[in-house]
């Protein structure tokens, strides 16, 4: 049950986030669906496969410090339990924070038409685009 409870308050965690900005979702169950809508080249697959397991690395560790923090937390008073959840949703924003570190990594790979065909899809959505700088072209 309390693996329940965790996993739903991560999904809201993630889901709240995602209804302001236009996230790829690199590292999650659609990196196959990101390669194909957006023909990444051999390379920006490689790229993507490597960042999604750094990511799962990342928040697996905030993962098992929030899954601590509860257990350790499971009786505790009101008031702790207060510093106890500003102290999880801290844990919740820094993988947040990861995924969109690495979208954006992935995003900086693209392409003109990639990056394109990414701002249409996030005004389609009336979704905020993670922004790059397009300055320097680096492909």
């Amino acid at each position: 049950m309390k693996a329940v409870v965790f996993f739903l308050f991560l999904i809201l965690g993630f889901s709240g986030f995602a209804q302001m900005d236009c996230i790829l979702g690199v590292g999650g169950r659609d990196n196959e669906t990101i390669t194909k809508v957006f023909e990444l080249t051999e390379e920006q697959q490689r790229n993507l496969k490597n960042w999604s397991a750094e990511l799962k690395i990342r928040n697996d560790i905030f993962k098992g410090k929030a899954e601590y923090l509860m257990k350790q937390n499971e009786e505790s008073s009101p008031e702790v339990l207060m510093d106890v959840s500003k102290k999880y949703q801290s844990f919740i924003d820094s993988m947040a924070k990861n995924v969109r570190m690495m979208d954006k990594r992935l995003l900086t790979t693209f392409n003109k038409a990639q990056y394109e065909r990414y701002l249409k899809l996030c005004r389609q959505m009336t979704l905020r685009p993670i922004h790059i700088n397009r300055s320097v072209d680096e492909n």
